[in-house]
């Protein structure tokens, strides 16, 4: 898909709540990738580039690179379990949000930095591994701004 003139790449969204990024398409032009739940992956998404850039709506919320990465690796902490130090980073932030909400109060400032450094580097973990696995939607440099 052909971008407008003057259109940044790349552009980062909440679409209905799901992280959803648009990129340099290989070749030219714009390509839309959405997380999917299931497997932490990236689905073709090339469907809702027109919807998010000129449609708009309530379910359609722009972030930046920041956000994204910590929606995505909510959304991956949420849903996928597994074996291994990934999955380890993944446990010890459950427990952190687990004993915040026990206690009823609002995380530390060295609490909201704990977590928001481990989702970093959980999403460089996962881009990486998607990327060995051939996923043509994984960009572990999107956390490195």
């Amino acid at each position: 898909m052909t971008h407008p003139p003057g259109l940044t790449l790349p552009k980062f969204f909440l679409y209905y709540e799901s992280p959803l990024k648009l990129v340099k398409a290989e070749g030219g032009g714009t390509a839309g990738w959405r997380l999917s739940p299931d497997t932490g992956g990236w689905r073709a998404a090339n469907n809702l580039v027109d919807k998010v850039l000129f449609v708009g709506g309530d379910e359609i919320h722009e972030i930046d690179r920041s956000e994204f990465v910590w929606y995505v690796e909510q959304e991956r902490g949420r849903y996928l379990r597994g074996e291994g130090p990934l999955f380890a980073l993944y446990e010890t932030v459950r427990g952190l949000e687990d004993t915040i909400r026990e206690e009823r109060r609002y995380p530390t400032t060295r609490e909201q930095a704990l977590i928001r450094g481990i989702r970093r580097r959980t999403f460089v973990m996962f881009e990486e591994q998607l990327q060995q696995a051939g996923d043509p939607g994984a960009d572990p440099t999107i956390a490195a701004s």
